[in-house]
């Protein structure tokens, strides 16, 4: 019997829906495990508001629905026992966009910001784009665990250091951030006196049992004060293509200088993507949880092959659907190119900022996963 109410076995046909993941290898055998969007069916709940929604018929301006940041409150104060206020929401279109906006937001032009290598490419060229001079500080891998270090970190502060970026969970090595390693970057922050933009976009599918997400600003409220948190439901309940984000900012200065960073240049939230959002969030918690197992179960039979894989290891992967590989003993050049032949398109570490890295997406059937892994093993056999 099978033991989800919610079905993520089923193989969803995703040609000739304009789907940027599976259209970079239209017309190519290759299975897509690249960008960071999941095969799955949005929860039930979701498509039937979008359902109700759309018969309405009109898509006019929409201004976020009062019980939306009800909910949102509601669900911050159930997972990570943080009450923040409504009018500390700062609705967005996407959370690369808050991304942009914090640089902007923070600092002048030239001023520093800091983030952690490799990580998800906007967290990199955000500051650049917004004339910020980018730090990056190399994540280190001990005892198969990524983390900074200390002394490092506190190397790389210059006295035009104004914010620092961080993804949490991580994005692409899979760490939930324990409390004393966000205490540290607090105090850090505090001592150096630098803004915080914490991306917390895949709070929701942290795998491990005996872990949780710990929003750095709900440690304290001094810590919330210096500190700008991205959300968004699009990760965890699948709707990153209906594009609804939000900032949390508790301090007003710090949301004035946010909103003001955002002029009349990024546009409102889009009628659907306020409707999927309250779906989500209000109906979506069954469907989440069970995607959780199944992700865990993907993660865990990923990690029993890359163990018997020549020349390819990977750490263990705490939260996110994301394996981060290291291919740099492979003995290829290019191992994403090696990898497309064999009929498996993965993301480039490159593009993170760790050439002769992977990242695979396991967020897929256990069918089309498990094909794909035996694609890999051949594909090495035979290399």
């Amino acid at each position: 019997m099978n033991e989800y109410h919610f079905d993520f076995d089923t193989i969803i046909d995703r040609k000739n829906t304009a789907s940027e993941k599976w259209d970079r290898y239209q017309g190519r055998d290759i299975i897509p495990m690249w960008v960071a969007d999941m095969d799955f069916r949005a929860p039930p709940a979701v498509i039937e508001a979008l359902h109700d929604r759309v018969s309405h018929g009109i898509f006019g301006y929409t201004h976020p629905p009062e019980e939306l940041a009800d909910v949102v409150r509601s669900v911050f104060m159930r997972d990570y026992d943080w009450k923040i206020e409504a009018e500390w929401l700062v609705w967005l279109p996407g959370l690369v966009t808050g991304l942009n906006v914090a640089c902007r937001a923070v600092g002048g032009l030239d001023d520093g910001v800091l983030t952690f290598t490799p990580v998800y490419p906007p967290f990199m060229s955000a500051p650049m784009l917004s004339q910020r001079s980018l730090i990056k500080v190399p994540l280190r891998l001990h005892a198969d665990r990524w983390a900074w270090d200390p002394a490092e970190l506190e190397r790389s502060i210059t006295p035009r250091t104004r914010l620092l970026l961080l993804c949490n969970p991580h994005n692409p090595v899979g760490r939930v951030w324990s409390r004393t390693e966000l205490i540290q970057l607090a105090e850090l922050a505090e001592r150096h006196d630098l803004m915080i933009c914490s991306d917390d976009i895949h709070a929701g599918l942290v795998l491990d049992n005996d872990k949780r997400h710990i929003p750095i600003a709900a440690m304290a409220p001094e810590i919330a004060r210096r500190t700008i948190t991205l959300h968004a439901p699009s990760k965890t309940f699948n709707i990153p293509g209906l594009g609804c984000s939000f900032a949390i900012i508790s301090d007003h200065a710090l949301r004035s200088s946010f909103r003001k960073a955002m002029g009349r240049i990024v546009p409102h939230v889009n009628t659907l993507g306020y409707t999927a959002a309250l779906a989500a969030y209000s109906h979506g918690e069954p469907w989440r949880r069970e995607l959780v197992a199944y992700l865990r179960a993907n993660r865990d039979l990923v990690a029993m092959e890359m163990d018997s894989f020549p020349g390819l290891s990977m750490a263990h992967v705490e939260a996110t659907y994301l394996a981060w590989v290291d291919a740099r003993h492979m003995g290829i050049e290019q191992p994403v190119s090696f990898f497309e032949q064999a009929g498996i398109g993965l993301s480039d570490g490159a593009d993170f900022d760790a050439p002769g890295f992977l990242r695979l997406n396991f967020g897929c059937s256990r069918q089309l996963l498990i094909e794909a892994l035996h694609r890999m093993r051949t594909a090495l056999a035979v290399g």
